[in-house]
C-alpha cells in the first residue's frame, strides 16, 4: 500500500493514496466464484478510511449522497484513491485503475465529531 499523501490542489484539498485487495481477502470468498471481483462496500471503506486519514480533525460520515460502480475491480489490481475536500463536510472521490474509473460520488461528513459509542 502506497500513501502518497495529502495536498493542496487550487483550493481542495487532496488526499490519495495507492491500494490493492488481496487474493486472500475474506470478503471474496463467494464473490464471484471462477471471477473474483472486490465487493463495493470494502472499497467504500477504503475510500472512507483515506478520507479519516487526511483529515486533520476527527470526523464522522453522515452520507454518501452518490456512488457509481463504473467497472469491477479484481483482487490485486492496483487502485489509486483520491478524495478530494470541497468545501465543510463535503468531498467527491474517484477510484481508478490506471485511467479506467473503478468507483465514484460524494462523501458528506461531520468535522470535528466522534461517533457515538454503541451500547451493550
Amino acid at each position: 500500500m502506497s500513501w502518497p499523501g495529502n495536498g493542496w490542489q487550487g483550493w481542495a484539498m487532496v488526499h490519495e493514496r495507492v491500494l490493492s485487495i488481496g487474493h486472500d481477502h475474506p470478503s471474496l470468498a463467494g464473490h464471484f466464484p471462477g471471477y473474483p471481483v472486490v465487493p463495493g462496500v470494502v472499497l467504500l471503506n477504503e475510500v472512507l478510511d483515506t478520507l479519516r486519514r487526511g483529515l486533520a480533525v476527527s470526523s464522522v460520515v453522515t452520507g454518501l449522497p452518490t456512488v457509481k460502480f463504473s467497472s469491477p475491480l479484481r483482487p490485486g489490481e492496483a487502485v489509486t484513491i483520491r478524495v478530494e475536500e470541497e468545501g465543510a463536510g463535503q468531498a467527491t472521490f474517484s477510484c481508478r485503475v490506471d485511467a479506467r474509473l473503478v468507483a465514484s460520488g460524494t462523501i458528506e461528513f461531520m468535522p470535528g465529531a466522534t461517533a457515538p459509542m454503541e451500547r451493550t
